[in-house]
């Protein structure tokens, strides 16, 4: 248990018998009546937002989470294989919990896994990521106006839409957040 006045942001706290962590925390100390921190919360497993006010001197359950830097293995039928970078232990990943997740996993790179009950349920993704072209389109200088882009496939299988002079096997900078290529990457 944490008090109320005790909330930081990044803290994790049980709220509806899911995990979730604060992003945001004011702390209020109105000149009448008992001090008070207002906090925005993100669930840790489906992302939703949850605001509340929480009174200083009041106990709420914090969760105890897990974060283990992992290498990706590879995906099967069913799962998404993790190995502990530290310890080598292996972890299974419904790929149905976290489809959305696919088009952004590497063979041997690494992510953080959030386990919470001794069951993963994050995997974080770097805010940027670095893919290869694996189908491209060749668009003739001149084609267009400025500024023309056309769809790439990344060796993941994302869709982004890039210049036209992007060719295959070119390595590009990803912004995972809104699929938006960002930059050629010289290797």
């Amino acid at each position: 248990m944490i008090r109320g006045g005790d909330i930081a942001k990044g803290t994790c706290l049980l709220q509806k018998g899911q995990p979730y962590i604060v992003v945001e925390r004011e702390f209020v100390n109105p000149g009448k009546g008992a001090a008070f921190a207002r906090v925005k919360m993100k669930s840790i497993k489906d992302g939703s937002v949850l605001s509340q006010t929480i009174q200083t001197q009041t106990e709420v359950e914090d969760a105890v989470v897990d974060v283990r830097n992992c290498q990706y293995q590879y995906a099967d039928q069913d799962n998404y294989h993790f190995m502990d970078s530290e310890t080598f232990d292996q972890y299974e990943v419904a790929i149905s919990d976290m489809e959305d997740k696919k088009y952004y996993l590497q063979e041997g790179s690494s992510y953080e896994l959030t386990i919470w009950e001794e069951k993963v349920i994050d995997i974080k993704i770097p805010y940027k990521v670095v893919f290869t072209v694996a189908e491209s389109e060749n668009y003739v200088k001149g084609d267009t106006v400025s500024g023309a882009t056309k769809p790439i496939v990344t060796e993941t299988g994302l869709t982004v839409r890039v210049p036209l002079f992007i060719k295959q096997d070119e390595k590009i900078l990803v912004n995972t957040e809104t699929n938006e290529y960002v930059e050629r990457v010289n290797s």
